[in-house]
């Protein structure tokens, strides 16, 4: 799960792993593999380094580097 922000400031998470598309209209728009679709604050750019830091954490539990050793 990333955390992302909407529109109106407030938090929430999202799977990852549903996330198919990015876009950047100039809002960032979020289309998930089932075609439901979110508008967030977060540019397109900062949701790429959420996932990729996401993946690594799934994919590499053991890596000192992700536990902040």
């Amino acid at each position: 799960m990333i955390s992302l922000t909407r529109l109106n400031g407030t938090k929430y998470y999202l799977n990852a792993d549903l996330i198919m598309a990015i876009e950047g209209t100039p809002d960032t728009v979020i289309t998930l593999t089932n075609g439901t679709k979110f508008i967030v604050k977060d540019h397109p750019e900062d949701v790429v380094a959420l996932i990729v830091e996401y993946q690594r954490m799934v994919h590499n539990p053991e890596k000192e580097w992700l536990r902040g050793e």
